[in-house]
């Protein structure tokens, strides 16, 4: 049994990920912006703004895993947004990184997410671990995510960065709010419907940070996303064939006249391939896409 400490653990992936390592007998907490210490996963306070941590929160851990960020996709682009969303993903590794510098903290490994946006707009390209950044907001986001936690790595901490791609789960995050539409019988692409979807069922990813977690050579980053990427037309499609009903398209336009800036989220592409998490031994319990929507759609 590890100790382990979750920042961002009540989101859609910390939830999943909590659920596994408490089967797997592990023991969790989680730091958190309201302290509840008799919560059945106790829950730490922690202020980014104040540079702080409750010291017993750090009390024993051995291995954190940090998903804390910001929704990217909930609210627009302002100014004050873009710097919320870096922050949030910045300042709690420099934060932790700092207590294992003044030695009051010390573990035997890190976790953190980063994502898929690391790429930018890349259209068909195929792209592994080993791809460069790309150019947009998104893309400067996650690079400057990762160069923060790239500090707890020069203490010396083994550190595993994992690249969350689409995360389908019916219990929120993209896939909920297509379903949306797919409940009347209509389905909607974005566009042209072209661009490229690197997605991932929400118990592969949070089984890929247990992984993580339970292997020691399971360091570096890694892509979290299936090994068969689709274009969003075809994602609508394979809901639609299940669900019943048409695949109409949402013109590009009228994202980016509604949505401004961040319409690119949903217009992006990127074909991003899990090549180091495949080479080190990760399976995937679904690796296609029409496995992973007939689960998701089959639950009541």
């Amino acid at each position: 049994m590890s100790k382990i400490l979750i920042a961002g653990g009540t989101g859609l992936i910390g939830k999943a990920i909590s659920e596994i390592l408490l089967a797997n007998g592990h023991k969790i907490g989680m730091l958190s912006r309201s302290e509840n210490l008799k919560a059945e996963i106790p829950r730490f306070k922690w202020n980014l703004k104040e540079n702080y941590i409750d010291p017993k929160a750090l009390d024993g851990v051995e291995y954190i895993i940090n998903l804390a960020g910001a929704s990217v996709a909930d609210r627009p682009w302002t100014k004050k947004r873009k710097e919320l969303i870096i922050n949030s993903r910045t300042q709690g590794n420099r934060l932790i990184a700092s207590h294992i510098k003044n030695g009051s903290l010390s573990l035997k490994k890190y976790i953190s997410a980063s994502a898929i946006g690391f790429y930018g707009d890349r259209g068909n390209e195929k792209l592994s671990e080993d791809s460069s950044h790309g150019s947009d907001f998104l893309s400067d986001c996650c690079v400057q995510w990762e160069q923060a936690i790239k500090t707890i790595e020069e203490t010396g901490t083994p550190t595993t960065i994992i690249r969350v791609g689409l995360v389908l789960s019916n219990d929120g995050g993209a896939f909920q709010k297509i379903m949306l539409s797919a409940k009347f019988g209509l389905g909607t692409y974005f566009g042209t419907g072209k661009q490229i979807y690197s997605w991932i069922h929400i118990k592969d990813i949070a089984n890929m940070f247990v992984w993580a977690l339970e292997n020691e050579s399971s360091v570096g980053t890694y892509n979290g996303t299936a090994p068969h990427p689709i274009d969003n037309k075809q994602l609508v499609k394979g809901i639609m064939n299940i669900k019943g009903g048409l695949s109409l398209p949402v013109p590009s336009i009228l994202l980016k006249t509604g949505m401004g800036e961040l319409s690119t989220a949903l217009l992006n592409s990127s074909a991003v391939y899990p090549e180091k998490a495949l080479r080190d031994g990760f399976k995937f319990q679904f690796a296609e896409i029409d496995s992973a929507l007939k689960e998701l759609l089959s639950r009541k």
